[in-house]
């Protein structure tokens, strides 16, 4: 039986808001009450395109009339057509796109088991703060000590360095002086905390969970040539970052370096249709299908929905317009920071933008953050936090397809919340 006030069905086994969602728009979300939200967070960062919108929503539903799903192992044109796209718009060097995967942490557990069986090593050197995915194999792999508290059955593999982070170096430098010590030092973590077998670097280009983190000037280029040295294949989880949310295609485009492979997820549905990706480069390809291979993935629709997002991405001025915006919103925030003084950074590409909360000292203030986002809602906006709520950053990553006018609103609500909150 379906409840129609706000209160969520006691079977329901995770907690949920009391708000009731009924429908949606571009970048807006409506509840039961006829409220409308500008959604900060993308629907989880899902929605590149926005709510419904119409050209990703009619592929779908003429796909729906065709064929919905097929076993992967017979062609169909929307999925041939979406690794030929995949192929077009990603570093010359990744020329293989596995489709067999229907979610994000399916793709990076995918892009690891490649890593492995092409070096015949198996540890994975992944950063702090990283977040990677919800699957067991993801949550060990993952940063965060809070996700594996619950579970005595975690893999074993995975090697955690220091991420870039120059608000708060692990190492107590600045980016004139550190000499990129982020990278460097990884050598002492492979000698004296692995097996010394390492098979892959998995790194969010810009972290997703973590906080926002955007890595200084030639940390990629350092990297790249760090696992180039040692044969170690360098990963980028781009779940994300990719699909435009940089205002570049990849946020490996933004950095101008060639990982060995990219997983995509998320944005790449553009309104909420589950599809994700690992696209490769030759040498790990070869992976045998029985390794790697799950019901929902290389589906039919959801491809037809990728190729339309695609399109719309891809147009003359589009991600001209998320570059446009992003520098807006920062823009806007950097002013506020001169009135609050609780904003300690500011810091994002594109329309994946982070703010930090501090307190009196510079320390992390996350009670800050944690109410800033239960306090959003009341001002029409969704907004996300960094950690799950550990964590001291807001996000800001609306559907990449807002205006400059909705991101007016959207900062302007946005300081009449901050001014509540914090004076």
């Amino acid at each position: 039986m379906t409840t129609t006030d706000n209160r969520p069905p006691e079977g329901m086994y995770y907690p949920v808001s009391d708000h009731r969602m009924t429908g949606g728009e571009g970048v807006y979300l409506y509840d039961a009450e006829g409220r409308d939200y500008i959604d900060c967070a993308a629907a989880t960062f899902n929605l590149s395109l926005g709510y419904g919108h119409p050209e990703v929503v009619a592929a779908i539903q003429k796909q729906a009339e065709q064929l919905i799903h097929v076993t992967s192992s017979f062609q169909t044109g929307p999925v041939n057509e979406l690794v030929d796209r995949l192929v077009s718009v990603s570093p010359k060097n990744l020329t293989k796109v596995h489709l067999k995967v229907s979610s994000g942490s399916g793709a990076n557990e995918g892009a690891i088991k490649m890593a492995q069986a092409a070096t015949g090593k198996r540890d994975v050197i992944t950063l702090f703060r990283s977040h990677l995915g919800q699957s067991m194999m993801m949550a060990s792999l993952s940063g965060n000590a809070f996700r594996k508290a619950p579970f005595p059955s975690l893999l074993p593999g995975g090697l955690h360095v220091p991420d870039p982070y120059c608000f708060r170096c692990f190492y107590g430098q600045t980016p004139a002086t550190c000499g990129m010590m982020c990278v460097d030092r990884i050598d002492d973590f492979i000698e004296f905390a692995s097996t010394g077998q390492v098979a892959a670097v998995m790194v969010e280009p810009i972290s997703g969970n973590g906080g926002n983190i955007v890595p200084p000037p030639g940390y990629f280029q350092r990297l790249r040539e760090f696992c180039d040295e040692r044969g170690i294949v360098l990963i980028f989880d781009e779940i994300q970052t990719g699909i435009g949310r940089t205002g570049h295609m990849f946020a490996a485009d933004h950095f101008g370096v060639e990982p060995d492979a990219i997983t995509v997820a998320k944005g790449l549905g553009g309104s909420g249709a589950q599809v994700a990706a690992i696209l490769t480069n030759d040498r790990l390809a070869g992976l045998d299908v029985h390794h790697h291979s799950f019901t929902y993935g290389a589906n039919v629709m959801a491809a037809a929905a990728a190729n339309v997002t695609l399109d719309v991405i891809g147009r003359p001025g589009f991600l001209d317009n998320v570059t446009a915006v992003g520098a807006f919103v920062t823009r806007r925030l950097h002013a506020m920071q001169e009135r609050f003084p609780q904003l300690g950074d500011v810091r994002g590409v594109g329309l994946m933008i982070g703010v930090e909360m501090v307190g009196p000292a510079g320390e992390p203030a996350v009670d800050l953050a944690n109410a800033v986002a239960k306090r959003g809602m009341d001002h029409g906006l969704i907004i996300r936090t960094s950690r799950y709520g550990f964590g001291n950053v807001f996000k800001i990553r609306p559907p990449l397809t807002m205006t400059l006018q909705e991101a007016e609103l959207m900062c302007d609500r946005l300081d009449a919340l901050l001014t509540e909150v914090l004076s």
